[in-house]
């Protein structure tokens, strides 16, 4: 089946569930945001395995919400998928002038940067307020929006000159945050939660400038640490306990019995 074809049919699909099935009929576009958001973190997970069966699975499911959405546009009067389609091929068009046109830039920093030039005047001609942070969603998680928003400011200069000037503003991030959580009497949730914020923003910092991406290493760290005390379980089981009720100095001994037999480079 040709790509037209196959998105053609995709779309007339869509149309006969909308028509026929009872769910699909009464679904709104409020109703598909969990299912779009679940799609995308499938599809995330999906790539971080490098699981490419798997990846073509879970990018047509997300397609589908796609279509789905685009149907619920067009029964609106606002959109349909050709006009997505159009209006996508035409703005990526207009974003690559040193491929489609005439200018030039030297390496993927110079894309980045027409791409947020370009953006910019877009705005002006449509007359919006100008902002250092416009494009970056709101709705965005916390890890990639502290991302986005401190790699904006860096583009405007505001960053640290060297890697030990970070360090020295983790240090004292630590330091408020282990005050604020010592500190005796009151009620300081809210307090303490300023003070994690802030630590994790700087944290964010520091991999932004050396090209880690925060979300990818937590979820790592989550895989090993999800890894390891279900091995743990597993050998506190065989030796006849529960782990609820094992002593922490023996689930310490078997997680770091767990741990020295690993390689080392999972530390």
């Amino acid at each position: 089946m040709e790509d037209s074809d196959a998105a053609g049919a995709l779309v007339a699909l869509m149309e006969r569930l909308r028509n026929e099935c009872p769910w699909d009929r009464k679904q709104t576009a409020r109703d598909l945001a969990g299912y779009l958001l679940e799609e995308c973190y499938e599809v995330l997970d999906a790539l971080s395995r490098e699981d490419w069966r798997e990846l073509e699975g879970e990018l047509g499911d997300l397609l589908f919400q796609i279509v789905f959405l685009a149907k619920l546009g067009q029964e609106r009067g606002a959109f349909d998928f050709a006009s997505v389609a159009h209006r996508i091929h035409d703005k990526m068009v207009a974003r690559h002038p040193h491929v489609f046109g005439e200018a030039a830039v030297r390496d993927a920093d110079g894309v980045r940067v027409q791409w947020e030039e370009l953006k910019r005047k877009e705005r002006e001609k449509e007359g919006r307020p100008p902002s250092p942070f416009d494009g970056v969603p709101p709705a965005l998680p916390a890890l990639l929006k502290a991302v986005r928003l401190t790699s904006r400011a860096a583009d405007l200069g505001f960053d640290w000159e060297r890697d030990a000037d970070v360090l020295v503003k983790l240090d004292e991030e630590v330091a408020e945050f282990k005050a604020e959580l010592l500190a005796p009497g009151g009620e300081r949730k809210e307090r303490v939660a300023a003070e994690i914020g802030d630590l994790l923003f700087t944290v964010v910092n520091v991999a932004r400038r050396h090209g880690v991406d925060p979300e990818a290493a937590l979820q790592s760290t989550n895989d090993k640490f999800r890894r390891r005390f279900e091995e743990v379980a597993r050998r506190a089981k065989a030796a006849g306990r529960d782990v609820k009720t094992t002593p922490l100095a023996e689930l310490d001994r078997l997680w770091n019995e767990v741990k020295s037999e690993e390689s080392p480079g999972d530390s």
